[in-house]
């Protein structure tokens, strides 16, 4: 039994999964600043030791720039750039790379601790602080996914590198979407952690919305990374409708490719999803405060309707705007959390006693 009387949780576990998640929401964002400012291909080499140290002289500086201008991008987007300008987006891309460094060293030398302390002796202070059994491969697990997105990321970084002047959307969307895998299990985790294994018996109505409100936002995440990796939020930046039509004409020549590469059917598709969003999250609130759940589940259901329409109106200013860094940073941020507060909602349902549903409706009256 650990320092907070329950040998299933661990409060210093759930706060070193929090802190990772935190940092990991950090490297999204700077990630989203490195897209929109065109700084991702300005390192064209894969370095995860040695890279964590930036170019010290005249020399370095000139040599990663001269590297940088062997890619396409270069060539054809900022022909005559001047070693000053280069630096500029070199820096954003080192500090996203850093930041992902930082959150290998952030999860892996807690975890050994906390592992290490489960081999103390079952009186020792440092036993308190031991690692809760059905924690241990999720957090094995996790480990395994961060050193697999930085084998992703560079995947990414390499397909703009000899044909294209930016990544491939695909691989920008995996790279994403994994980080959003993290944020969120890490979350989940976390949550584990603070207070342990008691699963409630939710009725199956409640768990399958909660688990499909979650799923979408998921979805409507990556499809927000093949809009910024196709840079179709710079095309029909008007709204309710795309250049006067509910969908402009795409290029079907592409067959399947259309909805990676398409920029209006992959706008299309991301205003789509949000619409439904809309209208399935609106519903999840209203009947949330119809059944009068209790027990902050309802406040979960309502947090999550309005964040999710903070977002779809931050999502059109953004678009009708034209993307700037700024915006779509924001953006980006905003569906980390409505992704964070979708995950927490179907924690909290999952856990949920019956009780707390059989209130009863609400007189609806007229």
């Amino acid at each position: 039994m650990n320092r907070f009387g329950n040998p299933d949780r661990n409060r210093a576990v759930a706060v070193w999964l929090f802190a990772t998640a935190a940092v990991v929401f950090l490297m999204v964002v700077v990630g989203g600043i490195t897209r929109l400012t065109g700084s991702g291909l300005s390192i064209t080499e894969w370095q995860p030791i040695m890279g964590a140290v930036p170019p010290l002289n005249d020399a370095q500086w000139a040599e990663a720039f001269d590297k940088y201008k062997q890619i396409p991008q270069y060539a054809q987007i900022n022909a005559g750039m001047s070693l000053g300008e280069f630096q500029g987006i070199f820096w954003w891309e080192w500090l996203h790379r850093l930041i992902g460094r930082v959150v290998g060293l952030v999860f892996a030398l807690p975890l050994v601790f906390f592992l290490a302390c489960r081999m103390s002796p079952q009186r020792s202070v440092l036993r308190q602080w031991a690692m809760p059994d059905r924690l241990i491969w999720r957090c094995v697990l996790l480990l395994a996914l961060g050193g697999l997105q930085g084998l992703i990321g560079w995947w990414m970084v390499s397909s703009g590198l000899s044909e294209r002047v930016s990544v491939a959307p695909e691989r920008l969307a995996t790279h994403l979407g994994l980080a959003f895998v993290l944020f969120a299990a890490l979350i989940w985790t976390g949550l584990e952690a603070w207070n342990g294994e008691d699963h409630g018996r939710a009725p199956g109505g409640w768990a399958r919305g909660a688990g499909i409100l979650l799923g979408v936002v998921f979805v409507q995440c990556l499809l927000g990374a093949l809009v910024a990796g196709g840079h179709a939020g710079l095309v029909y930046t008007d709204w309710p409708l795309m250049d006067g039509a509910v969908l402009p004409p795409a290029d079907w020549s592409l067959g399947a490719g259309a909805f990676l590469h398409d920029k209006a059917l992959i706008q299309f598709n991301h205003r789509l999803v949000a619409y439904g969003l809309l209208i399935a999250v609106s519903i999840y609130a209203f009947q949330a405060w119809r059944w009068r759940v209790a027990e902050g589940m309802g406040l979960a259901a309502f947090v999550l309707a309005a964040v999710v329409w903070l977002q779809a109106v931050l999502g059109i200013v953004t678009l009708m705007h034209a993307v700037p860094v700024w915006l779509g940073v924001l953006h980006q941020a905003g569906a980390a959390v409505v992704l964070a507060v979708a995950t927490a909602n179907l924690w909290l349902v999952l856990r949920a006693q019956p009780r707390i549903f059989m209130s009863g409706p609400r007189t609806m009256g007229l």
